[in-house]
């Protein structure tokens, strides 16, 4: 993030969206970015339902006082939507479960326990990173790459905010006084919002950690494809083999992609 404030000092800040009609113009703009994108730059297959699965969830404008702040993830979409866009791929899998499911019956349909948080907010957060390495930030301002890692920071934040919780070196408030002194430009500034997140992780452990280990699980994997398609990988190969898979947990995708079983899968 020091690096990109740097590269960018020259530059304006980034300024928040004011209106309701800039609102609906940018996130909707946002969209049309991200669907030319990921079809030019040949990221993956696109399919009809894709559109507006983003569209329908580009929610309303939010008025707020001169100085007042949004919630955390809102400072970021006010100041670029497309800084957060590829997140959004939540509904896409989501559209696509309901538009194109998975042939196999048991991946079809989400499991009575969802344990597939590291998959799919792995792959939210994993695309963030690798998209705006692809490209998709290079069209507009280039302060955009600020926010993709300030959200990573966020995320390890909240992290580690948790891990100390279940760990009980952290109770409640010194885990919520964490994630939002550790987040940058002080804009995780909700309590409240902390405290409800934090209350989650505890009831579903590894789910505060998933969005970076899930992040970290996928990029390995990608490594991995690469090494083993040589000349043969492509972007797209390896996205629509990931997809292809289903919505299950990454070692089994992996499995299934390179053929090889991950350790945590060996049964003596």
């Amino acid at each position: 993030m020091r690096l990109e404030e740097n590269r960018n000092r020259a530059l304006p800040e980034l300024e928040r969206i004011a209106s309701a009609e800039e609102y609906d113009r940018r996130l909707n703009e946002s969209v049309d970015l991200y669907m030319r994108f990921l079809e030019e730059e040949e990221v993956e297959t696109i399919f009809d339902y894709m559109d507006p699965a983003l569209r329908a969830v580009n929610g309303s404008f939010s008025p707020v006082e001169p100085g007042e702040l949004r919630n955390f993830f809102q400072e970021v979409i006010y100041r670029d939507p497309d800084a957060f866009r590829p997140h959004m791929h939540h509904w896409i899998e989501l559209a696509r479960m309901r538009e194109d499911p998975h042939p196999s019956p048991i991946r079809a349909v989400p499991s009575l326990y969802n344990i597939f948080d590291s998959r799919s907010e792995g792959l939210a957060t994993g695309v963030e990173e690798m998209f705006m390495h692809l490209g998709l930030l290079d069209e507009n301002s280039p302060r955009a790459r600020e926010l993709v890692w300030i959200m990573l920071a966020q995320r390890a934040a909240r992290a580690l905010s948790g891990l100390n919780l279940h760990g009980d070196v952290f109770d409640m408030e010194e885990a919520v006084e964490h994630a939002m002194t550790w987040t940058p430009r002080g804009w995780l500034t909700e309590g409240d919002l902390v405290r409800g997140e934090q209350s989650l992780y505890l009831r579903q452990p590894g789910y505060g950690t998933s969005y970076v280990t899930g992040k970290i699980q996928i990029e390995e994997l990608m490594s991995e494809y690469a090494i083993q398609e040589g000349d043969d990988f492509t972007v797209k190969r390896f996205f629509d083999a990931f997809y292809g898979a289903g919505v299950i947990p990454i070692v089994l995708t992996r499995w299934e992609m390179i053929g090889e079983k991950d350790p945590i899968l060996e049964v003596n």
